[in-house]
């Protein structure tokens, strides 16, 4: 009956199709539009197979990721940010929702977007990112087909390209989940919750371990895991969020390999104090200025001999960790999903 409004949606479609393949004079158009018969009280129905075997001017628009780009540019390059810079978080954000991959229960990973959810939103890694996903909010009310999955991973990779990283090579499809699909795992060696990295696991030992527990657990090797360590070039850390304090260096919005050089050219000492009073938060490690950081696991980078050898190579040339950044952080956004 035509009273059903599926029926009326559906039928405009098809007549829509059919006016066009008139005026088009083009007869194998039509033959895309298979009209089912389910009998004679339905006869003329067109059936959900139908729509989607459609030709594309008759579905429903696709994503216009030139426009997607130019507004998170926009959003990159407000004033508004100048004083927090966007761009290191939204690179965060997106590592944080790939970052729970599991690729022995192949579970977790980019293509779900749960941290919507306070079940992994309020992981304590993930402190601080609901500011983020908000700066996004506005992107995904222009561009209601597009998945906050996708937005968050194209995000990251505008972002890096724009602060004068690699150019990541980026596949759309991924899609959003319902809050069921939150990661969990248990196993001796884990985040204090969730499936992300800590920083300090008590021993350089320990934290070297942990690490590789963490990231062999996604399917990265130790070049892999020093490469992606190079994001800490990016942003810095706030006590309201991670409870630590400060920036790995002194261009906290340009991607470069400064990171690794600090590592090996600075001296690192322990935090002890703040703002002239005694530091109270986790431990940290400190410049001799004492407005840089280095957290144990960013150090264990060079105190490893496996992860050094590593950290050397990148030191020592830009375009080589560039290159495998970006190589490792597009295998890193496709986890779970391609």
């Amino acid at each position: 009956s035509r009273s059903n409004p599926h029926y009326s949606v559906m039928f405009g479609r098809v007549r829509l199709g059919a006016r066009f393949a008139a005026r088009i004079g083009n007869r194998a158009v039509m033959a895309r539009l298979p009209l089912v018969r389910a009998g004679a009280a339905a006869a003329g129905a067109v059936t959900l197979a139908a729509i989607a075997s459609a030709p594309v001017w008759c579905r429903e628009p696709a994503v216009n990721w030139g426009k997607v780009r130019e507004q998170i540019v926009e959003i990159l390059d407000s004033e508004d940010h100048m004083e927090e810079p966007p761009g290191p978080q939204f690179v965060r954000l997106a590592w944080h929702s790939a970052g729970t991959y599991c690729k022995h229960t192949k579970t977790g990973g980019s293509d779900a977007a749960t941290m919507r959810y306070g079940a992994e939103g309020n992981w304590g890694a993930n402190a601080g990112l609901a500011k983020s996903r908000t700066l996004l909010e506005g992107v995904k009310a222009h561009h209601p087909n597009l998945s906050y999955a996708d937005l968050w991973v194209f995000a990251a990779i505008v972002a890096i390209e724009e602060m004068g990283g690699p150019k990541v090579p980026f596949k759309p499809g991924r899609s959003d989940k319902p809050p069921t699909a939150t990661p969990t795992w248990t196993v001796k060696q884990h985040a204090e919750d969730g499936r992300l990295p800590s920083a300090d696991m008590g021993s350089d030992a320990a934290t070297a371990a942990h690490l590789r527990n963490i990231f062999n657990r996604m399917g990265f090797n130790d070049q892999e895991i020093v490469a992606l360590s190079g994001a800490h070039a990016l942003g810095r850390c706030h006590t309201d969020a991670s409870g630590y304090w400060g920036p790995w260096t002194y261009a906290p919005t340009t991607m470069s390999n400064e990171y690794y050089r600090l590592l090996f050219d600075v001296k690192w000492t322990e935090k002890k104090t703040h703002e002239g009073k005694p530091w109270t938060g986790p431990r940290q490690f400190e410049n001799p200025a004492g407005d840089l950081m280095m957290l144990p696991s960013d150090l264990v980078l060079i105190k490893d001999p496996s992860f050094r050898k590593h950290a050397e190579a990148y030191a020592k040339d830009d375009d080589k960790f560039k290159e495998d950044f970006g190589r490792a952080f597009e295998k890193l956004m496709n986890l779970g999903f391609a």
